[in-house]
């Protein structure tokens, strides 16, 4: 499974010239805690999380309509390829204490943005198949059972 099978539909994400507004209100349009900020041509230049509005934003007195998020956004930015597996990009995030990880073609485009909610569930889901296959096994009675 790819961990693009695992991403939203519809990955968040805000150009560089974005304000802080913006990008929240992207947010919160998508039901997400975190955008992609990318340039021109879609190439993943930084992350802005609900971190970054609580640690760079909120007692700043900067005024988020006219910040520009690029100036508040985290750089550098760890991504992930779609040939990335579920579980490596859990373990990076675990590890990293990252949220969220945008996935990227190899010229580094936004091809979706991965949260660690999206993993939880897709682990959950493969855990439970596996419970239901061992209980399947332990309950069948076999030759000699």
């Amino acid at each position: 499974m790819s961990v693009l099978d695992l991403c939203d539909p519809e990955a968040a994400a805000v150009s560089l010239q974005a304000s802080v507004a913006d990008a929240i209100r992207n947010m919160l349009n998508h039901h997400v805690g975190a955008v992609a900020v990318v340039d021109s041509e879609r190439r993943v230049a930084g992350i802005f999380s609900e971190r970054d509005v609580l640690r760079k934003l909120a007692l700043s007195g900067r005024d988020p309509e006219t910040t520009p998020v690029r100036e508040l956004m985290t750089t550098p930015v760890e991504l992930a390829t779609a040939e990335t597996g579920p579980g490596e990009a859990l373990a990076t995030m675990v590890e990293r204490h990252f949220r969220h990880l945008p996935i990227v073609d190899s010229d580094a485009r936004l091809l979706g943005m991965l949260s660690i909610r999206n993993v939880l569930e897709w682990r959950v889901e493969d855990l439970s198949r596996e419970l239901d296959a061992l209980e399947q096994y332990v309950s069948n009675d076999g030759p000699g059972g």
